[in-house]
């Protein structure tokens, strides 16, 4: 959604801002804003002039002629202004059809003026320029000022800097009806007004009135704005954050916000997807989940048009291939509105959407499961039934998935594929049309290779299928009898601009893809494969933060390389045969890459994926690529389709769907789409309908589409090998209206099926943004209705609705084959097409032992996994180190004792001074320039039987001694016997006299906290023998922390005896040491570097030279 409405004080406030720097002669608008919130005593004191001057109060919400339907009070005093909002504040109005509450307000200064002192201004944006209207009347009785207003055209122009228009050309155009002592300083206002409208990003700034006062008593002469309306492109967001600061985009009068249409759009804002909720009617019955901008909007259609208007409860879509967390929250959202308030009839939830292009399935419904199970009591409780209908990469899984959660659920579930029709599931859910208990499917995921399926040569078997008589198309590839294309000649492809003639792609058509998407770029050469293209579209890649290398890719079950090139000027010269750019940079970079692209003549074709570029960014693009001839395909779309020949990215979705929609040659049906998710759902309308597709293109859903309906209709038109051409349009713009002059004035002669998207806005008491940006009317011309009885009157095939498109395009296609404009020829089964190892495992096809076992940690679902529990849960526990020491090292939660052992162990073990033999090893690392991890490994590695790794021994002798049932004093005796030393007995500077302080710690805690010790007891009754010889061989850090250890481990009843074994034998005691020195070892790096300390070299007077005696 890019043109968004602003509420009148945003607009003051940036006028405030920005004109006056621009040189305006505007008097700065004071104005304090009110809300349900405000302190009244609070505001005054904030804004004094409240106190002194008359004022003119009025609502603040988007509201059209509020001076007309009486909710603007002028010339009153802080008193009237409080009472006058307090008779009003939070009560209903009616708007229209909408019905609303006042919630926002906007108190001013009253500005005394005279009525000729009125004026009118309005700034709009449109394809090709930005109109300036100007009427030297204004006010509430203005009337129609399309027809009064003079204007002035600024064409949009490539260079970003300037404004394109003067002063001088402004008197000149539009002020000839006010007196000349005013018109320089108005001149110069609107010059200025227009500076701020393009730097700011506005996409409409109305003002009315605007009053232009005479000078009075050696007064200056001001310009005032009294009331003002402005919408602003949100995707421009990014250019102007620091300019606008935050802006507050509020709903329409007559919804209120929701804090879950806040939520959906934080989340909306932090993904790549692309998420969307608007609340129409929290009451409703009727609750949608769909997938993609344009089926979001052909399922509320569809709802309206089988009476359910009144009961549609929301808007919205999902898309984008959104991760199965974001599902999750998105659907969480949705199920904890529905169970808000009941319903007597129940509720139902439609979960829909188109043949998805490369969204996964499968993965989106698991966060909608895991939603559904979450609530599960009550979707019992608030008796909802659920529809879905979906397909598209791994649609089997995921229906599967749902099927078995309906039947767990206890409520009705049906789920439906691609075998029923996409809006069927509507009519299901409304009782309007009976649900098939075993619907039919008709075809599956798994295509695999088998021998002799790389064949070139063709199949002697035959197709239904039919194409055009007599079209002379030549053969694909080299097969003898293979598919047919109007390309197959390898002639050179013309651009739609030049004159509509060209064909955009051909058999041969070489692209570049601007962006490391593996995915796309794979699945455009399995497409070539199995279309039999000679050799591979995609010639190179472009991607600016690697350096030149080559990317492995498949060709059928061969291997083959492609070059990835830093520069895009690299790509294009070494490869001047590629005239087709697939453009995946992000909304961010898309306009420079693009840019670049077409300063290479070699460019003909260029697809822009990425959506949220910013109007004034696409607008200077569709200048730069009519110039230069260059045709642009999108914004914010999936691409194109030439069957037989090319296709552009992703879209036609995965191969099951390329081939069941027979995408892999060619038809007589062209179509053109704003929606890329629903090009794949009108390939298997025509598909089933027809003898398949010619060519397809989604235009793309912002307002500016790069081309737009008619530039590729008319090629169409030009092409011999289209019969028939499918529209499919929608709600906002009028480019629709075009096609009908087409049809009318006999430029266009081709049967045409036209539907418009977008019905149900008319039905809705507010204005409604739908998924696309240009997918929302400004006038009653720009309406799906209005559009759709246009085409019908200038000679479309229009239907009565989406649901019945596929049969207004049969019967179209079917008189076509009757009057012998269409004759069968024999189908040809497509070569198939390896499936790649990491889908097919997806899809539960194959199996294969894995290379790595892990029972400690899951990161794949929707949060991260400790020992099976999810990392929220352990930060709401606050179980800390120790409790994620015991996850990881011990797979289960062990009790608080146990885990602050742990932390006690980490502790104490953390740091010995810097003599050590780690320590020392990790400054000398240190100090000679190393990095962190190698200083720190070069401490680790020191740790063994002399240092550190005292502990695993100790505690095996300990345990070993205690389990053959020796005494204290024989297992002494017989260690001194064997000439071993005790591991974990006796310290170079600690003794009895001088105890170990960590020691007793250690000691006093096991004491009082751990249920048995005896191991521990059996210690210190060894230490007692030993130190009666010695006083320095007592029990050290390394033995206590054995010997506890192992009593955790054998008593702590968290673990059998031949588990605590098993973890004393695998060296899990000696981690607790590893672990807390680590902490130690980092601290000396740390501090060496801070303390910028130099090379180390150790003193010649520490070091003993002892040489080899010479001998004569």
């Amino acid at each position: 959604m890019s043109a968004k409405a602003i509420r009148e004080a945003t607009g003051k406030g940036l006028l405030n801002k920005h004109l006056n720097a621009a040189g305006s002669p505007l008097s700065s608008c004071q104005f304090a804003s009110v809300d349900e919130h405000t302190n009244w005593n609070t505001l005054l004191s904030e804004n004094p002039w409240l106190a002194s001057h008359p004022l003119v109060v009025k609502p603040d919400q988007l509201i059209k002629r509020r001076g007309k339907l009486g909710l603007i009070k002028v010339n009153v005093n802080y008193q009237g202004v409080q009472a006058w909002i307090g008779e009003r504040l939070g009560k209903d109005i009616q708007v229209g059809r909408a019905t609303g509450k006042l919630r926002n307000f906007i108190i001013e200064p009253f500005i005394p003026h005279k009525p000729d002192e009125e004026a009118y201004v309005c700034i709009y944006s449109h394809r090709n320029a930005d109109t300036i209207l100007f009427h030297h009347q204004g006010g509430v009785d203005i009337g129609d000022v399309d027809a009064k207003a003079l204007r002035m055209d600024v064409p949009v122009r490539e260079e970003e800097s300037g404004i394109g228009i003067t002063a001088n050309d402004i008197e000149k155009n539009l002020l000839t009806h006010i007196s000349a002592s005013k018109k320089k300083m108005v001149a110069k206002f609107i010059e200025s007004l227009y500076a701020v409208y393009v730097d700011l990003h506005f996409t409409y700034l109305e003002i009315n009135p605007l009053v232009i006062t005479e000078p009075v008593s050696g007064d200056q002469q001001a310009i005032f704005i009294l009331d003002l309306a402005a919408k602003v492109d949100a995707t421009a967001d990014f250019i102007c954050h620091s300019k606008w600061g935050a802006i507050e985009y509020p709903p329409p009068f007559g919804r209120d916000a929701f804090p879950e249409e806040a939520y959906i759009a934080d989340l909306d804002a932090k993904s790549g997807a692309s998420l969307k909720l608007t609340i129409l009617n929290k009451s409703g019955r009727i609750w949608t989940m769909v997938a993609g901008g344009g089926a979001s909007v052909i399922y509320s259609d569809t709802i309206c048009d089988l009476g359910g208007a009144s009961e549609l409860a929301n808007y919205g879509e999902y898309s984008g291939a959104p991760s199965e967390q974001q599902t999750y929250e998105y659907a969480k959202t949705i199920l904890s509105l529905m169970t808000q308030e009941r319903h007597p009839e129940g509720k139902v939830l439609i979960i829909g959407g188109g043949i998805a292009n490369f969204t996964n399935v499968a993965a989106t419904f698991k966060g909608i499961v895991t939603a559904l199970q979450e609530f599960q009591p009550k979707l019992v409780e608030f008796n909802i039934s659920v529809f879905v209908r979906r397909a598209g990469p791994n649609y089997q899984e995921g229906l599967r998935i749902m099927r078995e959660t309906g039947q767990n659920l206890g409520i009705p579930l049906f789920v439906f594929g691609p075998e029923t029709h996409m809006t069927a599931i509507v009519g299901m859910a409304l009782g309007k049309r009976a649900i098939p208990r075993n619907p039919e499917v008709e075809f599956s995921t798994a295509n695999f290779l088998l021998p002799g399926g790389q064949s070139r040569e063709s199949p002697s078997t035959s197709r239904k299928g039919s194409v055009t008589a007599g079209s002379g198309r030549g053969s694909i590839g080299g097969g003898s009898s293979g598919y047919s294309s109007s390309a197959g000649t390898g002639s050179t492809a013309g651009s739609v601009g030049s004159g509509g003639k060209g064909t955009m792609f051909t058999s041969k058509t070489k692209a570049i893809v601007w962006g490391m998407q593996t995915r796309a770029v794979q699945s455009m050469l399995d497409f070539d494969f199995v279309c039999r293209r000679s050799e591979p579209s995609v010639v190179a890649m472009v991607y600016p933060f690697t350096g030149d290398h080559k990317q492995k890719f498949y060709w059928g079950h061969k291997e083959i390389l492609i070059p990835v090139y830093k520069k895009m000027s690299d790509a294009m010269t070494k490869n001047k045969e590629a005239d087709v750019m697939v453009n995946f940079a992000s909304l961010r970079s898309a306009y420079e890459s693009t840019v670049e692209a077409m300063s290479y003549p070699q460019m003909r074709t260029i697809a822009i994926i990425a959506e949220g570029i910013p109007e004034n960014m696409t607008r200077r693009l569709i200048l730069m690529a009519r110039k230069k001839g260059v045709s642009i395909i999108g914004p914010a779309t999936v691409g194109g389709i030439k069957p037989g020949c090319f296709k552009i990215g992703n879209t036609g979705g995965m191969m099951d769907n390329i081939l069941h929609s027979k995408l892999y040659r060619p038809g007589s049906v062209a179509y053109v789409s704003r929606s890329g998710g629903m090009s794949n759902e009108l390939n298997n309308i025509v598909s089933k309908a027809t003898n398949g597709v010619l060519e397809g293109v989604a235009i793309g859903g912002d307002r500016y589409p790069g081309t737009n309906f008619m530039d590729h209709i008319m090629r169409y038109q030009d092409d011999p090998e289209v019969k028939m051409i499918v529209l499919l349009g929608e709600v906002g713009g009028v480019e629709e209206y075009d096609v009908c002059e087409a049809l009318k004035d006999g430029r266009l002669t081709k049967p045409l099926v036209a539907w418009c998207i977008g019905t149900c806005a008319d039905m809705f008491t507010s204005e409604v943004q739908f998924g696309h940006a240009g997918s929302c009317a400004n006038s009653d011309r720009e309406t799906a209705c209005s559009k759709n009885k246009a085409l019908a009157a200038a000679g479309a095939h229009v239907p009565a609705s989406f649901d019945s498109l596929g049969e207004a395009i049969g019967e179209v296609y079917n008189r076509l084959v009757e009057s012998g404009s269409i004759v069968p020829e024999p189908e040809v089964p497509p070569p198939t097409v390896p499936m790649d190892y990491s889908w097919a495992r997806e899809l539960g096809l194959i199996r294969k032992p894995a290379s790595f076992m892990t029972s400690i940690c899951d990161e794949r679902g929707q949060e991260l996994l400790y020992g099976g529990i999810a990392i929220s849960e352990i930060l709401k526990k606050d179980i800390g180190i120790g409790g994620v020491v015991s996850l990881l090292w011990f797979q289960r939660c062990l009790p608080p004792y146990v885990c602050k052992f742990f932390e006690m162990c980490l502790m104490v073990t953390a740091d010995h001074g810097p003599a050590v033999s780690g320590a020392h090893n990790t400054i000398v690392c240190a100090r000679a320039g190393k990095d962190l991890v190698s200083s720190l490994v070069s401490g680790l590695l020191t740790i063994g039987d002399r240092f550190g790794g005292a502990l695993d021994g100790a505690a095996r002798q300990f345990s070993e001694a205690y389990d053959t049932g020796l005494s204290p004093m024989e297992f002494v005796n017989v260690m001194r016997k064997k000439g071993q030393l005790i591991m974990g007995i006796g310290h170079r500077v600690k003794s009895l006299n001088n105890p170990d302080m960590r020691v007793k710690i250690i000691k006093e805690f096991v004491v009082e906290h751990f249920p048995a010790r005896p191991l521990f007891n059996y210690a210190l009754e060894v230490e007692r023998i030993t130190t009666s010889k010695k006083p320095n061989l007592i029990l050290n850090v390394d033995g206590v922390i054995a010997v506890s250890f192992v009593d955790l481990l054998r008593n702590s009843g968290c673990f059998t005896r031949e588990e605590a074994q098993e973890y004393i034998e695998m060296g899990s005691i000696n981690s607790l040491f590893v672990l807390g020195r680590s902490i130690g070892f980092i601290g000396h790096y740390m501090d060496q570097k801070r303390l910028k300390q130099g090379l180390y070299r150790h003193p010649w007077d520490d070091i003993s030279y002892v040489m080899p005696e010479q001998y004569n």
